[in-house]
């Protein structure tokens, strides 16, 4: 259980359901990249938030506080039944940081066991929402299934929630008006992920809501990019962060702090690579930032890598001077693209 803090504001992180902070308003769901569709489902248990609900008066009293609680699973249920780590758009770091940005004042980690996925649809909400969340409200999205085997839907949880007189919003799918001529897709965390494995950085952003970030420490590299005059920081990632489509970016960089202040932090341009670096035989995957106009030391920090444009893909090129050129080339076009965005 943790109480992260930042710039004031914190979110009360639990990694089971004792000691929680009580009542609640609940968001359920998997919430991996907190996009725009989310931000829907999470809006109606904010504190001011629309209240969409359709049932009777919640239980507490109107004048006792609850709390606006997010509650999702761990592991990812998919990595639960299949028995393979899942790479996430938002590991937890990152999740916590966004909820924390929307006001959301508790997330809770259920453990999702063979005992949680055995639970019925009625056993969930009598035992998990209602005994141990002492839930006011519930906000679900319309795609939402719970219980053994997923039996339970959104329309089953307002019902046997009604039960309890605890109502539940049930928010409509976002769509998005894709550029093709079809009708509008839902937004959802599967189509960013195809997105950003496709390169397509821009649509993975619009429906993010934000730019798709990569977050890590720069660690000690091979140091060949200062030998042609573009030093680089390697990015050490979290293990269970998905790496998007290989090739070379236009990104706005910000040095994260251990002890932020109010003033939004600085952020550089560069332009960043990922892949395996088949021009000098590189054998694993690797992230790397140029930053423009930067020469102080960056080992040891934390960097937030904006991804704002794909460039190219990743490719071997015959030697370093045309390696050289080409990333000459990258780097006039990664700062007309970001001066225009600026």
């Amino acid at each position: 259980m943790l109480n992260l803090s930042q710039n004031g504001c914190s979110v009360w992180v639990a990694s089971s359901t004792k000691g929680l902070l009580t009542p609640t308003a609940v968001a359920l769901g998997k919430f991996d990249g907190v996009h725009l569709g989310h931000h829907r489902v999470i809006q109606p248990v904010l504190h001011g938030g629309n209240q969409l609900s359709v049932g009777a008066s919640p239980q507490s009293n109107e004048n006792e506080h609850t709390y606006s609680t997010v509650v999702t699973f761990h592991p990812h249920p998919q990595e639960f039944f299949t028995g393979q780590p899942r790479a996430l758009l938002t590991p937890l770091d990152e999740k916590i940081e966004q909820l924390r940005s929307l006001g959301v004042e508790q997330l809770v980690l259920l453990p999702f066991d063979k005992e949680l996925s055995a639970l019925s649809p009625e056993d969930f909400v009598e035992k998990i929402l209602v005994q141990r969340l002492q839930c006011q409200r519930v906000s679900v999205g319309q795609d939402f299934c719970f219980g053994k085997q997923r039996r339970g839907t959104a329309k089953d949880l307002q019902l046997l929630a009604a039960n309890y007189q605890i109502p539940v919003t049930i928010v409509p799918l976002q769509t998005y008006a894709d550029n093709a001529p079809v009708k509008d897709i839902p937004i959802s965390t599967s189509l960013i992920r195809h997105s950003l494995e496709s390169g397509d950085i821009k649509n993975a952003n619009l429906l993010l809501g934000r730019p798709y970030t990569l977050v890590g420490v720069v660690v000690q590299g091979q140091q060949l990019g200062r030998t042609i005059g573009f030093p680089t920081a390697n990015l050490q990632l979290p293990n269970d962060k998905f790496v998007p489509h290989k090739g070379v970016y236009a990104v706005r960089v910000s040095i994260v702090s251990e002890t932020p202040d109010v003033h939004a932090p600085i952020q550089i341009l560069g332009v960043m690579n990922i892949g395996d670096r088949p021009t000098v035989n590189g054998t694993c995957l690797s992230v790397e930032v140029h930053l423009f106009d930067w020469a102080n030391d960056l080992y040891g920090k934390k960097l937030a890598v904006q991804l704002i444009e794909f460039l190219r893909s990743e490719q071997k090129f015959p030697d370093l001077e045309a390696l050289k050129t080409q990333i000459q080339l990258d780097c006039t076009i990664a700062r007309e693209i970001l001066s225009a965005g600026c």
